[in-house]
């Protein structure tokens, strides 16, 4: 999900991600999370305390004022972050290169696997 704010209406957030707001906390068909109480102000989700609890990763682009929310991640299998860890690997003329000296620059990552 991407805003503008940090925070969404109820409203909002059930229709942009399915997970409606009840008195025992985030539903989302049988699955309920319980929220903490700084989550839930005047009718509007905090989106940090929200992907806290439900362990989903929210990314800010300070430069056009967005905030990106997801993947839920209630099974433990997506990231909680977009951090990149630390990689490096020889580059055409063998000499390793490291990720992280293109901190700060967007980066496309493009795998491939023979199997």
């Amino acid at each position: 999900m991407i805003s503008e704010q940090p925070s969404v209406s109820t409203e909002e957030l059930r229709a942009r991600t399915g997970w409606t707001i009840k008195p025992e906390g985030a539903c989302k068909g049988d699955i309920c999370v319980p929220l903490d109480a700084d989550t839930l102000q005047d009718g509007r989700v905090d989106l940090g305390s929200f992907a806290e609890r439900l362990r989903m990763p929210l990314l800010h682009d300070e430069q056009h004022e967005l905030w990106a929310l997801g993947p839920e991640s209630l099974g433990g299998r997506a990231l909680t972050t977009a951090a990149a860890p630390e990689l490096v690997l020889p580059d055409l003329d063998g000499t390793p290169f490291a990720l992280s000296t293109l901190r700060g620059q967007k980066v496309v990552l493009t795998a491939w696997a023979s199997w």
